[in-house]
């Protein structure tokens, strides 16, 4: 299996929210409630539109495909946290389960970081996730929070990279 990356554009929003919503089913599903879900789904069309206005003002999310679609989407950026660890904050990645272990998530991370130090917040209760970070040298700093009400206050927390040295 051959997995590319591109910028999203203005005529992926829909495929991108599309699969955003079904990637979150995938990995959040247990957590919520389907009328999470079903409200995600109503509330589609305006987050289409969000990521059209957003990619119009320069920001494009990453998105890897497959010879079937896209498979995965990941954004990134300079933090607007004050207090943030890092300048650079990863914002999201998200790939379908059945690309899971096929290295689609790493090809993102690396397009999306680089070598660059960074941080993330992850679902507290996402030991894959967890790991797949780890492995990236990402390491909790002890930061929690939660999602807002809306997410049901799911917490979360806080993961760090130094920039990484190659040898």
């Amino acid at each position: 299996m051959s997995i590319l990356l591109r910028a999203a554009t203005d005529e992926d929003a829909e495929a991108v929210m599309r699969l955003h919503l079904r990637c979150h089913e995938e990995a959040y599903g247990r957590h919520l409630p389907p009328e999470f879900f079903a409200m995600r789904r109503k509330t589609l069309g305006g987050r289409i539109e969000t990521l059209r206005k957003g990619i119009a003002a320069g920001h494009i999310p990453t998105v890897a495909y497959d010879a079937a679609g896209l498979v995965g989407v990941a954004a990134s950026g300079v933090s607007e946290d004050p207090g943030a660890p890092a300048p650079l904050e990863l914002r999201m990645i998200y790939t379908l389960a059945r690309v899971h272990g096929s290295g689609a998530g790493q090809l993102l991370l690396d397009a999306l970081i680089g070598a660059d130090a960074a941080f993330l917040w992850v679902l507290e209760d996402n030991p894959r996730a967890q790991a797949f970070y780890a492995k990236n040298g990402f390491v909790a700093d002890g930061a929690t929070d939660r999602m807002d009400d809306t997410w049901h206050k799911l917490p979360m927390v806080r993961m760090v990279r130094a920039a990484v040295i190659w040898a």
